[in-house]
């Protein structure tokens, strides 16, 4: 497809690379990016020859969410934006997403990057929640996720006041999952991207830790049972075999 200003797309390997590519706008989407990823998105997922994407922006940002000055018909300020939503796009997916954050995370760009399966930091990453500030309520399930992520005070606060929350104190609070040094940032993401299994188990496991978000405890355990129940019934030992000895050069690799 041919991708909009702003928005680029790279191979490494079997791994997406997705970068938000408009510095001078601390990388804000515009209608026609958000659009471009959401396809984006769906392409790679559907694509069994890509492991897992990363996502990243140009420095200095991550993204700033959506460009407000670009608004069009249904995109505008409102409830109406999640009618394309990037952040609903990465949740769907059973394909893993890594978001590097490489500096301010902002708003849009803080939905989006909780709806990836993990989050990298460069020491320079700020994440924020400015909806507020805005006078906006977010759209695209940042009162869903953040609680989840930081606990239902800690997002209150970011939320209310939309301060910045630096990069070691994500990491302490568990909103992200490593802080490295930035100029190593996309090559760390794309090398632990590269760890990631290679077995049909990935989605099904990805699935159930979404799923199980609504569930209680026992109704959780109940569909781990059934999955693993129907996955067991199609089992491939020569497939499991195969897995084993990659495991295992991978131990002796580490």
């Amino acid at each position: 497809m041919t991708l909009p200003d702003g928005l680029g797309v790279a191979d490494h390997g079997t791994v997406r690379v997705i970068t938000f590519d408009r510095p001078r706008t601390r990388n804000a989407m515009t209608g026609a990016m958000r659009r471009a990823l959401v396809a984006v998105l769906a392409e790679a997922d559907a694509d069994d020859a890509v492991t897992a994407v990363v996502l990243t922006g140009a420095d200095p940002a991550f993204t700033a969410g959506v460009d407000f000055t670009d608004v069009e018909g249904d995109d505008r300020p409102g409830p109406h934006l999640a009618a394309v939503d990037p952040a609903r796009a990465l949740l769907a997916m059973r394909t893993p997403t890594i978001a590097a954050v490489n500096g301010a995370c902002v708003s849009g760009g803080l939905e989006v990057a909780l709806a990836c399966t993990f989050i990298v930091a460069s020491e320079r990453a700020r994440f924020a929640d400015t909806h507020a500030r805005l006078g906006v309520v977010p759209a695209w399930g940042l009162t869903a996720m953040l609680p989840r992520a930081v606990g239902r005070r800690k997002a209150a606060e970011m939320s209310i006041t939309g301060n910045f929350v630096p990069a070691a104190e994500a990491l302490a609070l568990g909103l992200v999952n490593h802080v490295v040094g930035h100029d190593v940032l996309l090559d760390v993401a794309v090398a632990l991207a590269g760890q990631v299994a290679t077995t049909s188990a990935v989605g099904e496991i990805l699935s159930l830790y979404e799923r199980g978000d609504d569930l209680s405890f026992n109704a959780a355990l109940a569909l781990e049972a059934d999955v693993s129940r129907r996955v067991r019934d199609s089992f491939d030992p020569s497939a499991f075999a195969s897995a084993g000895r990659e495991a295992s050069d991978r131990q002796r690799e580490g």
